[in-house]
């Protein structure tokens, strides 16, 4: 695994080296601008706008910046105009120190889309310093002996412009013995000799005192002056000789102190106290060394620390001098050898967040990256984390963009922290990092999204008005103004379905709440549609169904259809007096318009004229006799019925009948047996009784047309009032009874009363049902 992370690492190097030489050979054509050093600021550089070809609005709309290593402010932009400003005095010896010709580069940054410009800008020596020796005073002490024509060195002058402002001569005051010639090094530096025009005297004059001018070539003309006092002494006609002239060294910059650098050797062929050679250091480029030598050994060690970035090469000068004053000179070149001690710098220059989401190839941030040391130590490689959907694209001279590879979902990861790694290539690596941290900003990509795909939601009828029945709750996953969703009622898709006086919805939090009292015998269940929309702009919605459960309460008494109970005059049976026991009376017919067990009926005999002659069957109503009558049962009972629910509350309904006692249906009613009959009042009686039963069986007739009529209206008027019923599934208890079709009979029956006048005997049959629905409304059933 590590060996495909090294791999991948190599591919991204390779992908952003090759991107970067791309840009480099696209953008090398620099901008060249130059102007003298010490300009005061303000002062007008240039116009970018003209010399990049670019609009002026167009600056400052794309966010123009002038970016110089290190986030030095030295020039100022005005990108409503396009001019380059200087903003503070530029000092070429500071910036640039002895470095031909002193050029500053800068970037141009344009964002939207990202562009760069390379700008450098020369600055022109100007002559601002005059030359300096580094002793106001120089001693020379020359035996008397010395030749015409003798070379004495001179200490140089130090000036730090170049060019024609730096050091061009030197002169001598006038005198009799002496001139002063002017020598350059390989650098181009310039640096006296002391010439003896004349052999010296001692005795005629013992020291001399002369004035040396270093002159520069600037306009107008600066110079510096030292005196040199010469001290004559006696013959010493050998000087010291170096046995090298040059000595190279190569040291790395991490050298540890007082360790020694080099060992330089002269000698004297002079004996005595003129053959003794003290060294010292004579000369350097600048002011202080980081070299000591001891004066007896000749050995050269380190007294500061090297630093490569800040200093690559010295020319160190040695003078060894003999007891005589003579001294001859060597040079010892330093060179400085890079170490990668210098870790890569990361510069941030513009940052962009939070990002919107979905939208892809978009640049997060333009940094730039530098490293101070040389070859491969101050080669680097830049890389993010390879989980991210970042990618880093290298533009030029170590400018990188960090954009987007593919769309970002914030529900997904809000935030990304991406830690941007730049190493160099030295030996041991040295490594940067810098963590931006990326906000993704939501967009209304996602819909509301509700927790349930359907919900079913119970109530009980007679609810009190605005009663709180559920809540419909929807999640959307964006954030803001996104997220904030807003419930509604949907129009329902059944048109005759007024759900607006049914059903209210808080907008806010999708409280459903009933508005009146439900009837569960008119409206059983409903559905209706809930939208849910978001905020965002455009707005996103969904939608689930609802659907209310009415559940029945026991809120309606059982209704008895037969024997009617409106009528003016009770209503009668007859019963044969000759009825066998169990002989079936009549039949009580009783509907509930709840459902369930609150529709499950049971009949009960509350009070009879005569207790123990006729029963009630409690699961079906059918009244029976018990046994057999005798003569001494009364011909006219009252029975008082009970027909109750299995509801809680229990609801119950009374039932009165009256069963009249007949020898025959032509004798409608028995004499009372405590009346005696007058013998002579026979036949008047008969045709009494004649006359009763046509009367009887005429109403009978009248009472059967009357009722059908009644049964066939009371039908149309519950069609109309009541909902349909359903049977309830599984099997009743032995005392109750399963209404379906008409009350508590199983099936719809008609009766026929038929009356025979030769047999005086009443026949109440029960035939097949011929009509199911001749009696009983079809919509008086119940619902499990």
């Amino acid at each position: 695994m590590e060996t495909a992370l090294a791999k991948m690492s190599q591919q991204r190097q390779v992908v952003f080296l090759t991107m970067l030489l791309l840009l480099w050979v696209s953008g090398s054509e620099a901008i060249k601008y130059s102007m003298p050093e010490e300009t005061e600021i303000g002062y007008l550089v240039a116009n970018l706008a003209q010399d990049l070809g670019i609009r002026v609005g167009e600056l400052a709309a794309r966010e123009a910046r002038v970016h110089h290593r290190g986030n030095k402010d030295l020039l100022q932009l005005d990108a409503e105009t396009g001019n380059l400003f200087l903003k503070e005095k530029l000092d070429r010896e500071g910036l640039c120190g002895a470095t031909e010709p002193c050029v500053l580069h800068f970037q141009i940054i344009l964002k939207n889309p990202v562009q760069f410009f390379q700008t450098e800008l020369q600055l022109t020596d100007i002559n601002d310093h005059s030359p300096e020796f580094p002793d106001t005073e120089m001693l020379l002490t020359i035996p008397e002996s010395a030749q015409p024509g003798t070379v004495f060195p001179l200490k140089a002058a130090q000036d730090p412009d170049m060019g024609s402002n730096a050091i061009q001569n030197y002169t001598v005051s006038p005198n009799l013995h002496f001139h002063v010639v002017t020598l350059s090094r390989s650098d181009g530096r310039k640096y006296p000799e002391l010439v003896l025009d004349r052999a010296l005297d001692r005795e005629e004059q013992p020291e001399l005192t002369l004035i040396l001018t270093a002159l520069d070539g600037g306009a107008p003309r600066r110079s510096g002056m030292t005196t040199v006092h010469i001290e004559i002494m006696d013959i010493n006609d050998n000087a010291p000789q170096f046995v090298q002239s040059l000595y190279e060294v190569q040291v790395p910059e991490n050298f540890p102190l007082d360790a020694l650098l080099v060992t330089v050797s002269a000698r004297d062929l002079d004996a005595g106290i003129y053959g003794n050679i003290a060294y010292s250091l004579f000369q350097g480029d600048g002011d202080s060394q980081p070299f000591v030598i001891d004066e007896i050994t000749g050995e050269i060690r380190l007294s500061k620390k090297l630093d490569f970035e800040v200093t690559p090469y010295y020319n160190v000068e040695i003078a060894a001098t003999d007891g005589g004053g003579l001294s001859g000179k060597c040079t010892v070149a330093v060179q400085v050898l890079d170490v990668n001690d210098n870790a890569p710098e990361l510069t941030v220059s513009t940052l962009s967040s939070p990002i919107p989401e979905n939208s892809p190839e978009t640049v997060v941030a333009v940094f730039g990256v530098f490293d101070p040391d040389s070859g491969d130590n101050g080669r680097m490689v830049c890389s993010i984390q390879n989980e991210l959907p970042f990618l880093l694209k290298s533009t030029f001279e170590n400018y990188y963009t960090l954009a987007t590879e593919r769309p970002l979902d914030r529900e997904s990861i809000a935030e990304y922290n991406i830690t941007i790694t730049v190493s160099d290539m030295g030996t041991p690596r040295l490594t940067t990092q810098h963590t931006i941290k990326v906000q993704v900003s939501d967009i209304n990509d996602n819909a509301p999204a509700f927790t349930q795909t359907s919900y079913t939601l119970f109530v009980h009828e007679n609810n009190s008005p605005a009663l709180h029945i559920g809540t419909i709750s929807a999640t959307d996953s964006d954030s803001g103004s996104n997220a904030h969703i807003t419930y509604s009622l949907l129009p329902p898709q059944d048109p005759q379905l007024a759900l607006s006086s049914l059903i209210s919805i808080n907008a806010d939090n999708g409280q459903l709440f009933a508005l009146r009292a439900l009837d569960y015998e008119a409206l059983q269940a409903f559905e209706f549609h809930v939208g849910a929309t978001d905020g965002g702009s455009p707005a996103l919605s969904s939608q689930t169904l609802v659907r209310v459960v009415v559940l029945d309460d026991n809120d309606n008494a059982p209704f008895v259809l037969y024997p009617l109970q409106n009528a003016s005059a009770p209503y009668t049976e007859l019963l044969p007096r000759a009825a066998e026991p169990g002989y079936l009376v009549t039949k009580v017919v009783a509907v509930d318009r709840d459902s369930g067990q609150n529709a499950w009926l049971s009949f009960q005999l509350l009070k009879a004229t005569e207790p123990g002659l006729f029963s009630v069957w409690a699961h079906n109503g059918e009244v029976r006799t018990t046994r057999l009558l005798s003569e001494r049962d009364a011909p006219k009972h009252r029975l008082l019925l009970l027909v109750k629910d299995n509801g809680e509350p229990l609801r119950s309904a009374s039932v009165t009948m009256h069963v009249l006692v007949v020898d025959g249906f032509s004798q409608p009613y028995l004499p009372l047996p405590e009346v005696a009959l007058d013998p002579t009042r026979e036949e008047d009686n008969l045709t009494l009784y004649l006359v009763i039963s046509l009367a009887s069986v005429s109403s009978l007739f009248l009472l059967s047309v009357l009722l059908f009529m009644g049964a066939r209206l009371c039908r149309r008027a519950r069609e109309a009032s009541l909902g349909g019923y359903s049977v309830p599934e599984g099997h009743f208890p032995g005392h109750l009874v399963d209404v379906s079709g008409a009350g508590t009979l199983s099936q719809s029956y008609q009766y026929e009363v038929c009356l025979s006048g030769d047999s005086g005997i009443t026949d109440f049959k029960f035939l097949k049902p011929s009509n199911p629905n001749s009696l009983i409304p079809d919509n008086y059933m119940l619902n499990s």
